[in-house]
């Protein structure tokens, strides 16, 4: 039965007419993908570099990857990684994500771990696409592989309605700062520790 996005087994009992798991307790694991789009009137180069750049990533995310800092000093390229907190009701969980693949200016890829112990994998997929003129539209794709047990809680609380709810929200404002030339200066520093090589503050 799908449930919100999610396949989980079940059968149904006739003489209650009720829904019973039919596998055990078997959840399917997978999150998502979630996903949202956005059309953004600037040169696609312009927005890879802005996404490609884990220190303005709190600047349209803020809403909720809560705690944002980088984990080198290197905010762009391959490796470069951040940790956040996911602030997303009911829960709010620990994650990081890490550039694993670059392929500008279409396709970004991002690889991280999170939950109790880093447990759960995660994956972000930023693909861009030249629309008419100067248009860019940018699309996000996030989903998880958690174990049975926050599987279940996933499942219970509806995570993927919330998560998709705030990745959209994320590239509206992205299109704003964007657009409107309001993103830059708006960087995060690498927690305990100075970002620029020079020193300067």
């Amino acid at each position: 039965m799908l449930v919100g996005g999610l396949w989980v087994c079940n059968r149904v009992f006739p003489q209650r007419g009720l829904l019973k798991p039919a596998c055990g307790h078997r959840i399917a694991r997978l999150m998502g993908p979630v996903s949202a789009e956005v059309e953004i009137d600037v040169p696609r180069q312009r927005a890879f570099e802005a996404i490609a750049d884990l220190s303005l990533r709190p600047a349209f995310t803020d809403h909720f990857l809560a705690d944002f800092h980088l984990t080198r000093i290197e905010s762009t390229g391959i490796g470069a990684g951040a940790r956040f907190r996911f602030a997303v009701w009911p829960r709010q969980v620990w994650m990081d994500t890490t550039i694993a693949e670059l392929e500008g200016p279409h396709r970004i890829v991002e690889h991280g771990r999170g939950g109790r112990g880093n447990r759960i994998p995660s994956t972000t997929l930023w693909e861009l696409t030249e629309g008419p003129g100067s248009l860019t539209k940018v699309r996000v794709s996030y989903w998880t592989e958690p174990g049975h047990v926050d599987r279940a809680l996933e499942l219970l609380s509806a995570a993927s309605i919330p998560y998709e709810r705030r990745w959209r929200e994320a590239l509206e404002r992205l299109r704003e700062q964007l657009e409107t030339g309001d993103l830059d200066g708006r960087r995060v520093a690498l927690a305990g520790g100075n970002p620029h090589a020079t020193g300067i503050p």
